[in-house]
């Protein structure tokens, strides 16, 4: 037991040397550093297409309108799957029922209270389209068999990872170089990589589309154009000035 308890108490003893952390940087003055910015961006043609769709409907009772509202969702959302879209990428985003006021004068000039002349509903749904191809024909489409609103859409990459990595190496190329040019005005030479910071990524807004009536459409496929997406990286790298 006195031999137990004397390497117990020994033990015990060695633990708060153990514990003792290291110190944080070796002694003496830190190396001065370079701090430098670098950008990089990589573009690829998108090849999904998010769209915004839906039918707006009046009625002189709510009932009134939100039956024929709901005819023309359901022919409109059954084209939209006769077309390849499957039930996943089609997402209501938007639905209300409102009152329609009219608001009238006396012959005296005053303001009369509102009177509700009717209802309207709105109903809106979120379409991912995945084949390019087929989304003129979709546009024309929804519009025939009764959307009477667009309102939204915007092109997209489905998988940015190696977007986003090519992104990243020419940034950091970017400040690399920029971090060398200095040191060699400067008459110094580049030490090691301290610190590397990245920041959220640059992605350019959906561009809008004009809303489009059912009167307006056109007979052929709706032509589109979806150009190039551009993914951006920003980062902050700080070097070392080798002695």
């Amino acid at each position: 037991m006195r031999f137990a308890l004397a390497v117990l108490v020994a033990f015990a003893a060695a633990m708060p040397a153990l514990a003792q952390p290291e110190p944080p940087h070796p002694p003496g003055p830190r190396p001065a550093t370079f701090v430098l910015s670098g950008e990089g961006s990589a573009t690829a043609a998108p090849d999904i297409a998010v769209l915004t769709s839906g039918v707006v409907s009046q009625g002189d009772t709510a009932r009134a309108a939100l039956d024929t509202n709901t005819a023309a969702m359901q022919k409109l959302i059954a084209s939209l799957k006769d077309a390849g879209i499957e039930p996943k990428d089609i997402q209501t985003s938007g639905f209300s029922i409102q009152p329609r006021y009219v608001y009238s004068q006396r012959n005296d000039g005053q303001q009369e209270p509102p009177r509700i002349v009717g209802y309207e509903v709105r109903n809106n749904i979120t379409v991912t389209v995945r084949d390019l191809s087929k989304l003129g024909a979709i546009l024309d489409s929804a519009v025939t068999e009764g959307s009477n609103q667009i309102s939204g859409l915007a092109f997209d990459v489905s998988n940015k990872t190696a977007l986003l990595n090519e992104a990243r190496k020419r940034a950091f190329a970017d400040a690399k170089a920029k971090a060398e040019l200095y040191a060699e005005a400067a008459g110094l030479k580049l030490g090691r990589l301290r610190d590397l910071s990245e920041q959220a990524g640059a992605f350019p807004p959906p561009r809008p589309m004009m809303r489009m009536e059912a009167a307006a459409a056109p007979k052929a496929d709706v032509p589109i154009e979806q150009g190039e997406q551009e993914l951006q990286i920003n980062i902050t790298a700080t070097w070392e000035i080798a002695p």
